[in-house]
């Protein structure tokens, strides 16, 4: 009940928010060259996708998204179990992991686009450089916390390989593992569309881009309001996927 109080309470919040930012704007408290009405931002949207102005950037970064989700997810996956697996490897890579994340990535990007070209190609590896490691370290969390009993018990029923894989160490994990493929997600679109944003004749990205630099704010945050509409309603599928799963576990 309390969780229920609390997602309604930021429901709330966030209209009033939408509410509140609606008329400062309207009164021009702020700039209309730096903010404008979220009513504008949602016409304007809605304008490019009824004339299709806007596909061909939907497909070209949509497309690059789920190609180096799907595979950020199988290979961190994959390098997950195999480290966590051999735990000599697995202590001289944690405090690569740890500190992942403060390494510039996006300074490979020109490097990436002189060796494969103008493509779709170093977008992929962008993306997957964000969430390969994030699936890997979700993966290592997941199979640490296997509870020992659960194994001992799958033993001592003389369960195989793939019986105690199938019915002790993937329910045990999933939790995590969905925590992987949410932050897998959030991270491709950042690192693909912040690509966009560098090098790229197309996506999202380089509209945004476009749009910024030609003072365009109207496509500008219709695009920015699109992108965080549509990240946040995956990530909000997943959850509630998750959930479903969760509460189905723990009527088992």
């Amino acid at each position: 009940m309390k969780r229920d109080h609390a997602i309604t309470l930021t429901r709330i919040a966030w209209l009033v928010g939408a509410v509140l930012l609606e008329a400062v704007c309207r009164v021009n408290l702020i700039n209309p060259l730096t903010l404008i009405p979220p009513s504008e931002m949602i016409a304007a949207l809605w304008g490019m996708l009824v004339s299709g102005e806007i596909k061909a950037d939907i497909v070209q970064t949509f497309s690059t998204v789920a190609i180096a989700l799907t595979l950020s997810i199988l290979i961190g996956f994959i390098l997950g179990v195999a480290i966590h697996a051999v735990p000599r490897i697995r202590r001289g890579l944690d405090p690569l992991l740890a500190s992942y994340y403060s390494i510039p990535t996006f300074v490979f990007y020109p490097l990436f686009v002189a060796i494969f070209g103008l493509n779709t190609v170093p977008l992929i590896i962008l993306g997957m450089a964000f969430g390969v490691p994030a699936m890997i370290m979700s993966t290592l969390n997941g199979l640490d916390r296997v509870p020992r009993v659960l194994m001992r018990t799958a033993r001592a029923y003389r369960l195989g390989t793939i019986d105690t894989i199938t019915h002790v160490v993937m329910p045990s994990a999933l939790p995590f593992l969905f925590t992987g493929v949410k932050l897998a997600l959030a991270y491709a679109f950042i690192g693909i569309i912040a690509g966009e944003f560098i090098l790229a004749d197309a996506g999202l990205g380089h509209a945004i881009s476009f749009a910024y630099d030609g003072f365009e704010n109207r496509t500008m945050y219709a695009l920015m309001l699109f992108v965080l509409v549509v990240v946040t309603g995956m990530n909000m599928t997943l959850h509630a996927w998750e959930s479903r799963l969760m509460r189905r576990r723990a009527r088992a």
